[in-house]
């Protein structure tokens, strides 16, 4: 067994395992006991106002083990039966918390799994969609009318929602794109105040605005730089080919519009007809930046793939002046500066992968922490929201990560999203 004691914040020292007698979600370590590895962890401790940890001499450095005097010792439970009491009160100060740590990643994978279905079943409905569009275009617009109309009525029941990043191999390959776009498509939607109605039509818009690539080859499906002029003429007649079977589902002019001009800029750089921000709707400005947005993250070639943070930095850096700003500046908003799916590294030098934002809070996300003293599958997640004192130092590349931490976190080849209701935090998960 290994025994603790309790030793004052001063002698504290590098190397010494200790275990904090507060609440999880009261300090900013992604748990509760660890190995004190750096003196900015010290320093931290006593900026939280501690005046003593627990101490595992077993557990620490060998060299230190005999530091600490036995006068601060606090009795410990033994394997005897008459201190049976002891060891009841000693289990009930520590397994609360490991409790409390368990249901708070049991709901967090509830939470997710329920996205990751969601969002599969979405991309199945697509594919439905898309299996019968070319005969039968009525019964196509029933289901992406189906589909979209459930998902507008979610979104307007949650108030406040919160942006998922998905599993790995979530839902069918080739509806990723329509699935994320119209999602994305409708959360910047509604943030820009957007009603039920100008929603349904946007999330129909954005759920076939590439349905006229069923007509072309597969390699002409994506851009790419090696394009031949007469490639990339042919790729553009994807634009008319998505008009054409939106007017045979006999879809309302305001979507026909959208899909028609997804592929136009603010700056009259994009196709096919080049128009510029005032001849521009609001759900082809939506579209427009949210269909690009998806493309730098989830590209053809894989390797040529942007970390969220990394497009969006991009966009607002190099190409802010092809979207309009008012939807650009929403977006931004929105997704944060670190949209889920974001590598980065906690000012603490911790490692993490932002696992989901809170679109009316966004900058202070959620994340998945690597900590190689916990299995993967129970990584801690950190709501930062609720220790405003660690925050994010930077933004990093997968290929920047030591071996050990990208094993852990496991950044996604394709990025994914999805919404759920945001529930604000009680008391004790705000720290109060």
């Amino acid at each position: 067994m290994n025994s603790s004691i309790l030793i004052d914040i001063s002698q504290l020292r590098v190397g010494m395992y200790i275990q904090l007698d507060v609440g999880w979600l009261h300090h900013p370590f992604p748990v509760s006991s660890f190995r004190v590895a750096a003196a900015e962890q010290i320093a931290t401790l006593r900026e939280l106002g501690l005046t003593e940890v627990r101490y595992f001499p077993k557990k620490s450095d060998p060299e230190l083990r005999e530091l600490v005097p036995a006068a601060w010792s606090v009795p410990e439970m033994k394997a005897s039966s008459s201190s049976a009491p002891e060891a009841a009160t000693a289990t009930a100060t520590v397994d609360p918390e490991a409790q409390r740590r368990r249901e708070l990643l049991e709901a967090q994978n509830r939470t997710l799994a329920a996205c990751n279905q969601r969002f599969g079943e979405a991309t199945r409905q697509y594919q439905a969609l898309e299996r019968v569009v070319s005969e039968h275009p009525d019964q196509a617009r029933t289901k992406g009318e189906t589909l979209v109309s459930g998902c507008v009525a979610e979104l307007l029941e949650n108030g406040d929602s919160v942006i998922r990043l998905l599993s790995e191999g979530v839902g069918e390959r080739n509806a990723l794109h329509p699935i994320n776009v119209m999602v994305i498509s409708l959360l910047l939607g509604r943030a820009l105040g957007m009603k039920s109605a100008e929603l349904h039509d946007l999330g129909i818009a954005a759920l076939i605005h590439d349905l006229g690539k069923l007509k072309l080859p597969p390699n002409l499906r994506q851009p790419t730089p090696s394009m031949i002029p007469m490639e990339r003429t042919r790729y553009e007649t994807h634009v008319a080919e998505s008009v054409t079977l939106a007017t045979r589902m006999r879809l309302p002019e305001s979507v026909i519009t959208a899909v028609a001009r997804h592929h136009e800029m603010a700056d009259g750089s994009g196709f096919p007809l080049r128009l510029s921000g005032p001849d521009l709707g609001r759900a082809s400005q939506v579209l427009a930046l949210v269909n690009r947005y998806d493309r730098m993250c989830n590209p053809a070639n894989g390797v040529d793939a942007l970390t969220p943070h990394e497009a969006l930095s991009v966009i607002f850096a190099q190409l802010k002046a092809r979207f309009d700003s008012v939807v650009l500046g929403a977006f931004i908003r929105m997704m944060g500066v670190y949209p889920p799916g974001s590598i980065v590294q906690l000012v603490n030098d911790r490692y993490a992968i932002v696992a989901s934002v809170n679109s009316s809070r966004p900058l202070r996300p959620k994340v998945i922490v690597h900590d190689s003293r916990m299995p993967k599958d129970e990584a801690p997640i950190l709501d930062l929201e609720t220790v405003p004192e660690l925050g994010i130092r930077r933004s990093l590349k997968p290929a920047q990560l030591p071996r050990d931490a990208l094993d852990y976190l496991s950044p996604r080849q394709r990025i994914c999203y999805f919404f759920e209701r945001a529930v604000s935090p009680g008391p004790e998960e705000a720290g109060s």
